[in-house]
C-alpha cells in the first residue's frame, strides 16, 4: 500500500524549472536545426548527445562542468561503440537472429560497465539506464548514416549542452564561485558497493534482454532493449520498498504515457511540431523526475518513442505494443532482482532458526 501511495505523493521542489529548461533547450536547438536541414536521420545522435545536460542539475558550476564534461565524453564513446557494432552486423555477415543476441550480450556488458564508471565518478543521475538506451537504440538502427556525420552531430550537441549548462554564469546573481572540484576518493566499502551495483545492473539487464528476446521470437515483437532499460529502473533507490515502487511506477507511467502518445500520433504532427513535443516532454520529465517518477514517465514515454520514430519510422501501433510488453517484462525482472536478496536472507534466517531449534 505504501508503494501505491508513493505514486500519488509529490516530493518537494528544488528549482527544478532551471535544469528542466536547460535540458529542453539542449535537445530542441540541435533537433530543430536538423529538421531545417532535412537530416532527421541524424536526430537520434543529437538526442543522445543531449543527455549531457541531465547531469549535475543542482551542482555548483565548476562541479557541474566536470560532471557534464565526463558524462558527455563518456556518452560520445558509447555512441561511437554503438554505431561501430551496427556496421559490424553486415561486415560479419550476421543474420537478424544472431545480431539480436550479439546486441543483448553487448548491451548487458554496457549496463554493468557503465554503472561502475558512473558510480566511480559519482555522477547524478546514477546508473547506466541512459547508456543502455543510447547504445541499444543506435545499434538497432538498420541503416546507419555516415560515421563522420553522426559523430559531428553528437559532438556538436554535447558541446552545446556544456555551454547551456554554464549559461547561468552570464547572470551574476546565479553565478557560483568557480573552485576546483574536490578529488573523488572511495573507501573500500564504497568500492565494493560500486562493483556489487554493477553486478546487479549486469544481471537485471542480461536477464531481461534474454527473456524478452526469447518471448519476442515466439510472439513476434521487437525492441527487446526496452526491457533491458526498464529492468534497471528499480535498481535505483535507498530501500527495497522504494525500488519496487519505481518498478510499479515505470509500468503505470508507461501505460498512461502511451495513451498520451497515441493522441499525439493521431494528430499526425509535422516534423517541426514533433521536435516541439520532444522539447516539451524533456522539460516535463526533468521537472518531475526527482519529485514524482510516475508523472515523469508520462513525459519520458512519448519522448523516447517520438525520438525513435524520427530516426527510423515504423508502424506506430507496433511501436506502442512493443513498448508496453517490453516494459512489463523488464520492470518485473528488475523488481525480482531487487527482491531476491531480501527473500534469500529471510530463507537463510529461517533455515538457521530451524537448525538451532
Amino acid at each position: 500500500m505504501k508503494a501505491v501511495a508513493e505514486m500519488f505523493t509529490m516530493g518537494p521542489g528544488n528549482k527544478d524549472h532551471h535544469p528542466a529548461l536547460r535540458c529542453a533547450v539542449g535537445v530542441f536547438v540541435p533537433l530543430i536545426a536538423l529538421t531545417l536541414l532535412g537530416r532527421l536521420d541524424l536526430a537520434v545522435f543529437a538526442s543522445f548527445g543531449a543527455f549531457t545536460g541531465i547531469y549535475g542539475r543542482n551542482e555548483p558550476h565548476s562541479v557541474r562542468f566536470r560532471s557534464q564534461l565526463r558524462a558527455g565524453g563518456f556518452m560520445l564513446f558509447i555512441i561511437l561503440c554503438a554505431t561501430l557494432i551496427a556496421r559490424g552486423e553486415h561486415a560479419w555477415g550476421l543474420d537478424a537472429t544472431a545480431y539480436s543476441w550479439l546486441l543483448i550480450v553487448a548491451t548487458t556488458v554496457v549496463a554493468g560497465a557503465c554503472s561502475v564508471v558512473v558510480a566511480a565518478w559519482r555522477l547524478r543521475p546514477g546508473g547506466s539506464l541512459f547508456h543502455i538506451f543510447a547504445f541499444a537504440a543506435i545499434a538497432s538502427i538498420p541503416t546507419q548514416p555516415p560515421l563522420w556525420e553522426a559523430t559531428v552531430v553528437a559532438v556538436l550537441t554535447t558541446g552545446f549542452c556544456l555551454l547551456v549548462g554554464m549559461s547561468a554564469r552570464v547572470v551574476k546573481s546565479h553565478r557560483t564561485p568557480w573552485k576546483r572540484p574536490p578529488r573523488i576518493r572511495h573507501t573500500p566499502a564504497e568500492r565494493r558497493a560500486i562493483w556489487l551495483e554493477g553486478g546487479g545492473y549486469l544481471i537485471a539487464a542480461g536477464l531481461a534482454g534474454t527473456i524478452a528476446t526469447l518471448v519476442g521470437e515466439r510472439l513476434g515483437f521487437g525492441h527487446t532493449y526496452w526491457a533491458m532499460v526498464a529492468a534497471v529502473v528499480p535498481l535505483v533507490g535507498h530501500s527495497t520498498r522504494h525500488r519496487v515502487s519505481r518498478g510499479i511506477q515505470r509500468i503505470a507511467g508507461t501505460v498512461v504515457g502511451l495513451v498520451l502518445l497515441a493522441g499525439i500520433l493521431w494528430l499526425n504532427p509535422a516534423p517541426w511540431a514533433m521536435v516541439l513535443v520532444i522539447a516539451a516532454c524533456q522539460f516535463g520529465a526533468e521537472m518531475f523526475i526527482a519529485r514524482q517518477y510516475f508523472i515523469a514517465q508520462l513525459f519520458v514515454t512519448p519522448l523516447a518513442l517520438i525520438a525513435t520514430l524520427l530516426a527510423a519510422p515504423v508502424d506506430p501501433g507496433l511501436l506502442l505494443r512493443d513498448r508496453i510488453i517490453e516494459t512489463v517484462i523488464g520492470a518485473a525482472v528488475g523488481v525480482a532482482v531487487v527482491v531476491a536478496p531480501a527473500v534469500w536472507r529471510r530463507v537463510r534466517v529461517r533455515q538457521a532458526a530451524l537448525i538451532e531449534g
